[in-house]
């Protein structure tokens, strides 16, 4: 079957639905940003660079990036993870997400986060949403978006082609990531950059709806609309 590779191509006639994490399904913008900010404080970074690059990255990288090159990565990797499991204030469900991933077929939906499975369990658990059978996580991949590694992933699990599902994204390294691996993207929210052009941008999933059918083959599709 032939997928749009353009969103803006609407309604979109997919075979399964990936979803990044934080800030696609769980709004977890404040917590993130407490946590970077701490980080950045021990270290005396500048915030504001960090938070322009972290975003949809694992932890790790960022933490390779801007940490000196002397520091335990992986120490401060696990002291800032140990922070994040014990804040969930503010976290919560984008507005219709649990809606929306209810009224598609369970064994087409995956998760493509670059969380650990702890951290998405918990998210996902304070914000009402149920973690897809198909969930692929930090500990998933040896490579974290931009690179393609999850997305591709996600849809050989799903037993489908990458250009035969959609992704619902919100930051810049996912979408990169998803694109890269052949699928088609919406946009969640509010990112200005560049590898946004020609994709739906959708505020949250209060209109957006998904209807099962078939192609003339028999094989199930998902029609999406905006």
């Amino acid at each position: 079957m032939s997928i749009q590779k353009l969103a803006e191509q609407s309604p979109l006639v997919v075979r399964a639905v990936i979803f990044d994490m934080d800030g696609t399904l769980v709004d977890s913008t404040g917590v993130v940003e407490q946590v970077w900010g701490e980080f950045a404080a021990d270290y005396d970074l500048d915030l504001a660079g960090i938070l322009a690059v972290s975003h949809g990255v694992q932890g790790i990288d960022t933490i390779r990036r801007f940490a000196p090159a002397d520091a335990d990565h992986q120490a401060i990797a696990a002291d800032l993870m140990a922070r994040e499991l014990v804040r969930t204030d503010g976290v919560v469900e984008i507005a219709g997400a649990l809606d929306f991933v209810q009224s598609l077929p369970g064994d087409a939906v995956a998760l493509a986060t670059s969380a650990t499975v702890e951290l998405a369990e918990l998210r996902m658990g304070v914000a009402g949403i149920a973690i897809p059978g198909v969930s692929i996580t930090a500990e998933s991949v040896t490579r974290g978006k931009p690179d393609p590694e999850v997305f591709a992933l996600a849809a050989s699990r799903l037993g489908v082609s990458p250009s035969e599902t959609v992704v619902f994204e919100d930051a810049a390294a996912g979408i990169t990531g998803a694109l890269a691996a052949g699928c088609t993207v919406v946009v969640v929210g509010e990112l200005d950059d560049p590898v946004t052009a020609g994709l739906v941008r959708i505020p949250d999933y209060t209109s957006v709806r998904a209807t099962v059918g078939s192609d003339p083959t028999g094989e199930r599709t998902i029609t999406i609309t905006f």
